[in-house]
């Protein structure tokens, strides 16, 4: 039977270590549980929210809901042949340990997705992505139930319509669904992407002519904890800001201003992309503390929690940072982390 807490702290759910409280909050193992949770939650007259690894998540108010923190967990090889294997995938499995499981059986394709923190279930609504590569490459469907009535619906990665850091879950199926399951598409043999930051340059330094997943895995971690502060020592929600993308006219002007700026080119036609840390960083936040709250010595994407931090000194941080880089370089930035 789904035990079931009333008035529960959520802040030690969630990396940053600030939150809330859930009117009902409830641990889900099971597809049996879940199904418990909808009738006690059409019983109360609740609307149903789904927590994963909470990495991508503050919570600033009190949540008058049933919060279902998600540890449905496993996998499976649904089918393979020779080139591909599809593995279904339990959403409430933790990604990271997805990731060493795959580049472990020698798989391609989630290797540069290493040391990212969260659950399997949030990959499809984040569409995460780091170092060059995207779940939205690996993608093939999910599994998912209707948050009213239950009923199941599987989604293509066509209807998912991921994009950077957004899909239909973002939008118009926001809390809408729960992800159970999804399947992803990993090849046998694939040429690794090398291309992007310092992996490349690490491979060389560490004498590796011919690597595998594991290889990339490795590097791609080694780089990450370089410059990421882990959120059990020190709290934080990751990346907190999304890269903005700017028409190419209004780059180029930006650019005579600051020749040095740093740039990706957009999915999108016309559009270039800019590091929001950098921007961060020029705007004279990096390593700047504001009492418990501030943007980390290493990394100025990164908004951190030093202690003793509530969800107000969060709020406020947020927006002392977006409205200095908007005055300085007339950019909005856009969170990439789940504020609720």
């Amino acid at each position: 039977m789904l035990k079931i807490f009333k008035k529960h702290d959520l802040a030690p759910y969630l990396t940053m270590k600030v939150g809330a409280k859930a009117e009902y909050f409830a641990v889900l193992k099971n597809k049996a549980d879940f199904f418990e949770a909808l009738d006690f939650a059409k019983k109360k007259s609740l609307p149903i929210f789904i927590l994963g690894g909470g990495s991508n998540t503050v919570i600033v108010k009190n949540i008058k809901a049933l919060v279902l923190k998600n540890k449905i967990e496993g996998k499976k090889i649904k089918k393979e042949n020779s080139r591909e294997i599809y593995l279904e995938v339990m959403s409430g499995e933790s990604w990271m340990r997805l990731v060493n499981y795959s580049v472990s059986q020698g798989f391609y394709g989630l290797e540069n997705l290493a040391s990212i923190y969260g659950t399997v279930g949030a990959a499809p609504i984040q569409n995460i992505g780091a170092y060059g590569a995207e779940f939205s490459q690996v993608f093939d469907s999910l599994i998912a139930y209707d948050l009213k009535t239950g009923r199941e619906k599987i989604f293509s990665a066509k209807e998912c319509e991921l994009g950077y850091r957004d899909s239909i879950f973002k939008r118009k199926a926001k809390g809408k669904y729960f992800i159970y399951s999804l399947v992803l598409k990993l090849k046998k043999k694939a040429k690794l992407n090398l291309s992007y930051g310092a992996i490349g340059e690490e491979m060389k330094k560490r004498g590796i002519k011919n690597p595998e997943p594991k290889d990339v895995a490795q590097v791609v971690h080694q780089i990450r904890s370089s410059k990421l502060p882990n959120p059990a020592v020190l709290p934080n929600s990751g990346s907190f800001f999304k890269n903005p993308e700017i028409k190419n006219s209004v780059f180029l002007n930006l650019q005579k201003t600051y020749p040095e700026i740093p740039f990706f080119t957009s999915a999108k036609k016309g559009m270039i992309k800019i590091p929001a840390g950098w921007l961060i960083e020029k705007a004279g936040f990096k390593g700047k503390v504001f009492g418990p709250v501030g943007m980390y010595e290493w990394q100025a994407l990164i908004l951190v929690n030093y202690g003793g931090a509530k969800a107000w000194d969060i709020v406020k941080m947020i927006e002392r940072v977006k409205k200095e880089v908007k005055k300085r370089f007339a950019i909005d930035l856009e969170a990439e982390v789940n504020i609720i």
